[in-house]
């Protein structure tokens, strides 16, 4: 009788471990499902941004008009991607906004380069967003690396940096 109360309740034990263990195991999983979730939506805006208002910037200087953007917006993409980054990515995160904060200085800020008197021309705009364009590959690859180590780094620039070479990746 004692070995068989032993060994239902040895059977019961494990159940119980393994209802606990498999539990611990899926509420991880979804953690990180969320998290990674999370980190797609906020790197999507944090880029999406760049591009449309690096296209704005560069539509004003060709159409010689002024222009607008929320850069309270901005600040608050950045921070809301760097939140949710691994600190690898995070880092690439503030590369990028000081990279961008040099190209604003350079394209937007200057008030001898208001864009419907004085605009910046196609190959001046492509230089002044070079450095941005860049920090951009490095920040999608550092994007890539963390969401898989079977993604690939892109060896070339990508859409909204209007920079057309392939240095520095």
């Amino acid at each position: 009788m004692l070995e068989a109360l032993v060994t239902t309740a040895a059977g019961a034990l494990s159940a119980a471990a393994g209802v606990l263990v498999g539990g611990m195991v899926t509420h991880r999983a979804q953690d990180r499902r969320w998290l990674r979730d999370k980190q797609l939506v906020a790197y999507q805006e944090l880029i999406s941004h760049y591009a449309k208002f690096t296209m704005e910037i560069s539509r004003a200087h060709a159409d010689r008009r002024g222009w607008d953007y929320d850069w309270g917006e901005w600040s608050a993409v950045l921070t809301r991607a760097s939140l949710v980054a691994p600190a690898d990515v995070a880092a690439a995160i503030d590369d990028f906004g000081k990279a961008i904060n040099i190209f604003l200085d350079a394209v937007a800020r200057d008030p001898s380069r208001d864009p419907s008197r004085h605009p910046l021309t196609s190959e001046e705009f492509a230089q002044a967003n070079r450095a941005p364009a860049h920090a951009q590959v490095r920040l999608v690859n550092a994007i890539r690396r963390s969401l898989g180590r079977d993604q690939k780094a892109l060896p070339f620039l990508i859409g909204g940096s209007l920079v057309r070479d392939r240095d520095d990746r």
